[in-house]
Parts: C-alpha cells; sequence; structure tokens
C-alpha cells in the first residue's frame, strides 16, 4: 500500500521533490495556499532566469553560508545533475557568458513550470491549490483553512521565507512552529540594496548608474560584479554577494564598511605609473582617459576623498583599489530578493527532518541558510529537494 506524502508549499524546492518521488511507493499531495503553483519561481524569472551556476561543483559549495549544511546535497544532485534532469523533461540548456546556465533561447519560466507540472501530473501527483496551513491538529495532523484535517504518513514543509509577500512568501508559519518549541531565527534581508547616505549633489547626478566590472569587500570575502547607484544606496550582484559579511557587521556596529576597487585588472603600481606618467594634465582626465574610469566612478573619487589625496597619485591610486564606503542600512525584508533565518539548522537532522516531530520534514528558504544570486538560490532549493526524494526512496 501507498504511504501518502504531503507537501506544503509549491515553490522550487516542493515542484521538484514531487516530481522525484517513487510514484509506486508515494500518493503524493501538494497543498498550495495560492490559486496556482510556482508564483516565487515565475516572478524570479522575469530578471534574468539563471537556473544555475556553471562553476565546479567545490567552488559552488563555498557560495553558501554555511557551506557544509548543503554539501552533501549539492554533490548528490549537482549543477550537471540539474541540467541532465531538465534536459530530460524537454528543457535544454546552455551556459552564458557570466557562467550562469539558462534555458535555451525563447524559453520562458512559464515553459519550464508546464515541463515540471507535466512531470507530476504523470507520476499522479495532486496538487491542491488555495489550502493555506494554519496549523497542526491533533496527533500531529495537518490543518487547512482552519478547518480541513489532512493526515498523512509524511509531512513535508516548503513555506518559503519571508521576502516577495505577494508570491505567498511572508514566514507567517514561524507561530506555528514556535508553539512546537522549534528554535526560529529571526529573519533578515539578504540578496537587497544596502543603504548609503550619499552626498546629495552626487546622488543627483549619478542615481541609477552602474558601476561595472568593479571588485567589492568586506571582512574576509571579495566579489567582482557590478554594482548599481540608487537613491537608498547600492545594489547589484557584487553587493548582494556580500550580504553575509555585511549583515554580519551591520550587526555589531549598525554600520559596516565596504571597499571598492575600481580597477580590478591593474595593481596599486600601475595605477600610480599611469596617473604620473600621464600626458593630460588634469587628473579627472587621466583618470578617464588613461585608466577608462567613468563619470560616476571618478565622481566617487571627488566625493569622498580630500582634495590633497585626489591630487596624489600614490594616495589617489591606493583609494581606486580600496575605497571605503560606508553601509547604514539594508532595504526592506519584503523588498529582497531572498531572505536568511527560519527554522535553525540545529532543529533537522541531515535528511532535513525535524528532531522534535517524526515524519515532518523542512526543506527551501524556510531553513536558515544564505546564498548569492546568480543561480545559487534555485540550485540549492533543487539539490534539498532531490535529497529528500532520494532518502524517501531509498528508506521508507
Amino acid at each position: 500500500m501507498k504511504k501518502s506524502v504531503s507537501i506544503i508549499g509549491g515553490g522550487s524546492t516542493a515542484l521538484i521533490l514531487a516530481a522525484l518521488l517513487d510514484c509506486e511507493k508515494f500518493k503524493v499531495t501538494i497543498y498550495e495556499k495560492n490559486k496556482t503553483l510556482g508564483r516565487k519561481f515565475l516572478v524570479a524569472g522575469k530578471g534574468g532566469f539563471n537556473l544555475t551556476h556553471s562553476e565546479p561543483i567545490d567552488e559552488l559549495i563555498n557560495r553558501y553560508t554555511p557551506p557544509n549544511f548543503l554539501e552533501e546535497s549539492l554533490r548528490n544532485f549537482d549543477n550537471q545533475n540539474l541540467r541532465e534532469w531538465m534536459g530530460s523533461i524537454g528543457i535544454p540548456t546552455y551556459i552564458g557568458s557570466s557562467k550562469r546556465v539558462y534555458p535555451v533561447k525563447g524559453i520562458k519560466p512559464i515553459s519550464v513550470l508546464n515541463a515540471i507540472l507535466m512531470i507530476l501530473e504523470k507520476n499522479g501527483v495532486v496538487i491542491k491549490n488555495n489550502h493555506n496551513w494554519t496549523s497542526w491538529g491533533e496527533d500531529e495532523a495537518l490543518i487547512f483553512n482552519e478547518n480541513i484535517e489532512i493526515k498523512s504518513d509524511y509531512a513535508i514543509f516548503a513555506l518559503g521565507g519571508s521576502s516577495w509577500k505577494v508570491t505567498g512568501s511572508d514566514g507567517l508559519w514561524i507561530d506555528f512552529f514556535n508553539l512546537k518549541d522549534i528554535v526560529i531565527v529571526p529573519f533578515q534581508a539578504s540578496n537587497c540594496a544596502f543603504q548609503v547616505d550619499w552626498p546629495h549633489d552626487f546622488i543627483n547626478e549619478h542615481e541609477g548608474t552602474p558601476l561595472k566590472n568593479i571588485a567589492v569587500s568586506c571582512l574576509n570575502k571579495k566579489q567582482k560584479g557590478e554594482a548599481v547607484i540608487t537613491r537608498f544606496g547600492l545594489e547589484g550582484n557584487a553587493i548582494y554577494a556580500l550580504s553575509p559579511q555585511i549583515r554580519e557587521e551591520l550587526r555589531k556596529d549598525n554600520k559596516a564598511t565596504i571597499y571598492l576597487d575600481l580597477k580590478p585588472t591593474l595593481n596599486q603600481e600601475e595605477i600610480s605609473f599611469k596617473i604620473r606618467n600621464s600626458t593630460f594634465k588634469k587628473t579627472s582626465e587621466s583618470l578617464q582617459k588613461e585608466l577608462k574610469l567613468t563619470t560616476a566612478q571618478i565622481g566617487l573619487l571627488k566625493k569622498y576623498l580630500s582634495k590633497e589625496t585626489y591630487l596624489n597619485p600614490d594616495l589617489l591610486a591606493k583609494n581606486i583599489k580600496n575605497l571605503a564606503i560606508e553601509i547604514i542600512g539594508s532595504s526592506p525584508i519584503d523588498e529582497a530578493i531572498s531572505t536568511t533565518g527560519g527554522i535553525s539548522l540545529t532543529e533537522v537532522d541531515k535528511n532535513f527532518e525535524l528532531n522534535k516531530i517524526k515524519n515532518h520534514f523542512c526543506v527551501g528558504e524556510m531553513l536558515d541558510w544564505d546564498a548569492p544570486t546568480g543561480g545559487y538560490l534555485l540550485q540549492s532549493c533543487y539539490s534539498m529537494g532531490a535529497q529528500l526524494a532520494k532518502h524517501l526512496n531509498r528508506n521508507r
């Protein structure tokens, strides 16, 4: 006789889990509070639909915080496994110039979602939309919409974090887990904009300007990429990747310092030499013509350096490689791409089963881990879903 599996939540982790569970062993039902599945998946796809990142697995693992938590899942279902699986359901992929992995041109997020839904239909997975989990009942029964009681052999929660509430990720589920004495780490914004108190004349001139081909560092982490100057502060992939380090400094000191390397391709001595030997009389012209710095980059240097420092080739070169910018806050959680926090990792075992409630599992962003954008978030969700499916198929 088949055992029943209730999956609460209809995001990426839930979808691949349901697709990979053995339909000969399990009767699987997905309960989703929205009218449709995969809303956050579809919204995320509008901003650049990268499914994963192609870098070697050891490098990929180290993108996560903490890296050891997801290592087994990522090794068991890595970026190549994901590409192969996507290909098997009719979604061929390619590696872009950024090393991110995308569906081949013309395939939209809805097409990927529909391909997965076809697998679920083939496997007999039941989908119940408009089912909002509201509590546990007696004997750990699941209560939906306050009056629908469901008993199942296995309950798997994939309720998401607390960002993008419009997609259903509101984090309100923490109250029910608190009642079970399950440790919850407060949610924090991740992969978000960070606040900078820009000089008014600078931001009026440069708001919306990208800083391309730079490197940003904070604490022990350095990230090459791009940042965008906004009225609020800075955002972009080079900033998002430093979210854990910036949050750590903000937590300790209510401020953080990041360092911009405006010319990563040259060292300090090379930059100083170019400035000293420039044929242009004005420093700004030397920076623009010799170093190819943009107007916004030059504007940053002028606003953050004294006149004496700006006109000293050695000191200017030092700051081009290491310009300090103070961060004073982060954007609201609901404006973040993702969140960290949620159920403490001490509350689950290596297969994501809750230590305090047998046969109940938690996966995805509702757990307290972190990852940058660029395909890493989706990869981890798919890897967790695949890991749990493998565990249940083999051991239950």
